[in-house]
C-alpha cells in the first residue's frame, strides 16, 4: 500500500485552526448578527413548525345546490308578445362536471323546434350571397351550423345566404338577456362536503363538525366554519357583482385551506374558507367573455325527431383544496437545527468582509486620506496580517531576489529571462514582517556585550561609499565583490545577481553578515541543535557549514520559509562563503537549471 493510502491517514481527524480577536467592536458585531440570526431561527422554528414532518392532504369533495328561480320570459307567438313564467329547481340550473367543479346557470337562449332538414345559414360574412356560386357543396366550415348545398336562397326579404343541411331553423347569434334570466340565482346556497386524509399520519377528518346547524350560512368572522355558501356572499367576498357576472358567466375558486397541526398538545385542524375569480374579469375586452356551452333536449313529434337547442350562461364553481398535516418529528427536528447552525457563520462572512475590505492597504489604494488618519484602517491591517498569510503557487520556474537597498523582494519567472537576473524588473512582493525568534538559537557568545559607562551607543550602518571595482569584476556588480560565473553561458543568467541595484558597499562587508552568515561557532550550533549526535568529519564538515550558510542567508534575507525554498543569492555572497567554507576540489555545481 503506497503511503498517501496508508491506515495512518485514513485514522485521523483534522481540525480548523481559529484566529481570536479580541476587539470589542467586532465582538459586538458579532453578537448582535447572532442574536438576530437566532431570533429569526426560534421564530421560524416555532411559527412555521420545523420541528414538525408535513405530508400534503388527500382529500375528496362533494356538492349540493339548493334553490329555486323563478323566470319570467317574454316571446312573440303569431305575431303576439306574451309573458311566460316558469319556475327552474336543482335540476334544471345545475349540471354535473368533472372534478371538484359544479355549475349553475344563470342565463339562457333557446332555438326551439329543431329538425333535421334544409334550411337557409343564419346570415354572417361568410354566408351571405348573391347566386349559388358563391356557395360550394358539400362544403363545412367550424362555425357553420350544417352542410352547404351549393344553392343560393333567400333567408329574410332580399337577403340570401347558402343553403345548409342541418338542425333547422339554424341557432341565430343573439346577445345574451339583459338581466340576466335567473338573476336570483345570487340567493341559491350550496353544501361542500369536503374529506381529507393524511396517510402519512394516519389522519382522517371532514370540514363537516358534529353537531352542525344546517340552517347556517358562512360568514367570515360570525360563522367561519359552516360549509354552506351563499352564491352572492361568495361573490361578495371578491369584490364582484353577481348580477353583472350573471350575464355572461364566469368561474369561480372556492379555496379550502387545511393546516393541521396533528400533535397531541396543540391539536388542531379546522378548514379555512377563502374565494377567488378565476376567469378573465373584463369580459369587453375579450373574445369570447364570460363562461357558456350549450346542450339539446331531444323529442319526437309526430314520428319526427325534433330538439330544444339552449345556449347556457353561467358560473362554474371550482373547490379546490390544499394544505399540510404536520406531527412531530425528531429527525426532522434535527434536521432543521443542523441546516440553521451554517447561518451563524454569516456573522464571520461579515466581520472578514469588514477586515479584508477596510484595511490600510484598501484605504491607501481607494481612500487616499484614510491612511494618514483612519486608526480602524490601521487596526485593520494588524487583524488581517495575524488572519491571512499571502503565498504564490509554487513553479519550478518561480525565482525570488532580495537588494539590500531595497525594501520589498522581487518575483521573476525564470522563463521569461533572457538577460543576466541583475536587470530584470520582475514583480515587487512586500518583505515578510522581521522575526527575531530565531536569534534566540545563537550562542550568547555571540550577544552583544554590555554597554560601557559614560561612553553613547552607536549604530553602525553599511557603508554608502562606492566601492572601486576590481579588473575581474563583471559589469552588472554594483558592490565591486562579484565574480564571473563558471557555468557555461547558457545557464550563468542565474548567477549574474549583485547583493545591491545600485552601487555601493557590500552585504558581506556588514557585521551581521559575518556574524550570522559565516560564524562557523554558529553554523556548527545550528547544525547540532538541528541533529544533537552529528558527527563532522573533515570530509563533510565544509560541505555542511556552506550549505548551511546559504540556507541561513535566505532565511535571514527572504524572512519565510516559502520564499527561501525559491531564493537565488547574490554571486558576491555565494563566493565569500565559498571562500570561508571553500570546496577541496575547488569546483562548484552552481545552479543547474537552465535560462
Amino acid at each position: 500500500m503506497s503511503a498517501c493510502c496508508s491506515w495512518n491517514d485514513v485514522f485521523q481527524y483534522e481540525t480548523n485552526k481559529v484566529t481570536r480577536i479580541q476587539s470589542m467592536n467586532y465582538g459586538t458585531i458579532k453578537w448582535f448578527l447572532h442574536m438576530i440570526i437566532f431570533s429569526y431561527v426560534s421564530f421560524a422554528l416555532v411559527g412555521d413548525k420545523r420541528y414538525q414532518r408535513k405530508e400534503p392532504v388527500i382529500s375528496s369533495v362533494q356538492t349540493k345546490v339548493k334553490g329555486i328561480a323563478e323566470v319570467k320570459q317574454e316571446i312573440t307567438e303569431n305575431g303576439l308578445k306574451k309573458v311566460v313564467q316558469s319556475i327552474l329547481d336543482t335540476a334544471d340550473y345545475t349540471f354535473l362536471l368533472q372534478g371538484n367543479s359544479f355549475f349553475v346557470m344563470t342565463n339562457y337562449l333557446k332555438t326551439e323546434g329543431q329538425v333535421q332538414e334544409l334550411c337557409p345559414e343564419y346570415p354572417t360574412r361568410g354566408t351571405i350571397c348573391s347566386s349559388d356560386q358563391g356557395c360550394k357543396k358539400g362544403w363545412m366550415d367550424p362555425k357553420s351550423k350544417g352542410m352547404q348545398t351549393g344553392r343560393c336562397i333567400e333567408y329574410e326579404g332580399k337577403l340570401k345566404t347558402c343553403e345548409v343541411f342541418a338542425w333547422c331553423p339554424v341557432e341565430a347569434v343573439e346577445n345574451a338577456p339583459e338581466p340576466a334570466l335567473l338573476g336570483s340565482a345570487e340567493n341559491f346556497t350550496v353544501l361542500i362536503k369536503n374529506n381529507i386524509h393524511f396517510p402519512g399520519h394516519n389522519y382522517t377528518t371532514r370540514n363537516i363538525l358534529p353537531g352542525l346547524n344546517f340552517t347556517c350560512t358562512f360568514h367570515k368572522t360570525q360563522n367561519p366554519q359552516c360549509p354552506i355558501f351563499r352564491l352572492g356572499d361568495i361573490f361578495q367576498e371578491t369584490g364582484d357583482n353577481f348580477s353583472v357576472v350573471a350575464i355572461q358567466g364566469g368561474i369561480m375558486g372556492i379555496e379550502i385551506y387545511w393546516d393541521c397541526n396533528l400533535d397531541k398538545w396543540s391539536h388542531h385542524c379546522r378548514p379555512k374558507y377563502s374565494f377567488r375569480r378565476l376567469d378573465d374579469k373584463t369580459a369587453n375586452e375579450t373574445a369570447y367573455p364570460g363562461y357558456n356551452f350549450r346542450y339539446a333536449k331531444y323529442y319526437k313529434e309526430n314520428n319526427v325527431e325534433k330538439r330544444t337547442l339552449i345556449k347556457v350562461f353561467g358560473i362554474r364553481f371550482d373547490v379546490l383544496v390544499f394544505g399540510t398535516g404536520g406531527k412531530f418529528d425528531i429527525i426532522q427536528l434535527i434536521v432543521y437545527i443542523g441546516s440553521t447552525l451554517s447561518y451563524f457563520g454569516l456573522a464571520t462572512l461579515f466581520i472578514d468582509f469588514l477586515i479584508n475590505t477596510y484595511s490600510s492597504k484598501y484605504c491607501r489604494s481607494h481612500i487616499y486620506p484614510c491612511f494618514k488618519c483612519c486608526e480602524p484602517c490601521a487596526v485593520n491591517e494588524y487583524y488581517y496580517r495575524k488572519k491571512c498569510e499571502s503565498i504564490v503557487e509554487p513553479k519550478p520556474t518561480l525565482k525570488y531576489v532580495s537588494f539590500v537597498d531595497e525594501s520589498h523582494i522581487r518575483m521573476v519567472d525564470q522563463r521569461l529571462l533572457g538577460r543576466s537576473l541583475q536587470d530584470v524588473k520582475g514583480e515587487e512582493v512586500p518583505r515578510p514582517p522581521m522575526d527575531f525568534t530565531d536569534l534566540s538559537t545563537l550562542p550568547l557568545s555571540l550577544h552583544d556585550p554590555a554597554p560601557i559607562p559614560g561612553e553613547p551607543e552607536a549604530i553602525q550602518l553599511l557603508s554608502k561609499e562606492v566601492i572601486p571595482r576590481s579588473s575581474d569584476c563583471p559589469v552588472w556588480c554594483q558592490c565591486g565583490n562579484c565574480l564571473p560565473s563558471q557555468l557555461p553561458e547558457s545557464h550563468r543568467c542565474l548567477e549574474e545577481l549583485c547583493c545591491r541595484k545600485k552601487q555601493g558597499a557590500c552585504i558581506t562587508t556588514s557585521e551581521p553578515f559575518r556574524r550570522l552568515i559565516l560564524s562557523r561557532q554558529v553554523l556548527q550550533f545550528l547544525l547540532h541543535y538541528q541533529e544533537p549526535l552529528l558527527v563532522l568529519d573533515a570530509d563533510s564538515t565544509n560541505r555542511r557549514l556552506r550549505h548551511c550558510a546559504y540556507r541561513r542567508y535566505a532565511l535571514w534575507r527572504f524572512g519565510s520559509q516559502d520564499m527561501a525554498d525559491f531564493a537565488i543569492l547574490p554571486s558576491c555572497c555565494r563566493w565569500r562563503i565559498r571562500r570561508e567554507f571553500p570546496k577541496s576540489e575547488g569546483q562548484y555545481s552552481g545552479f543547474k537549471s537552465p535560462c
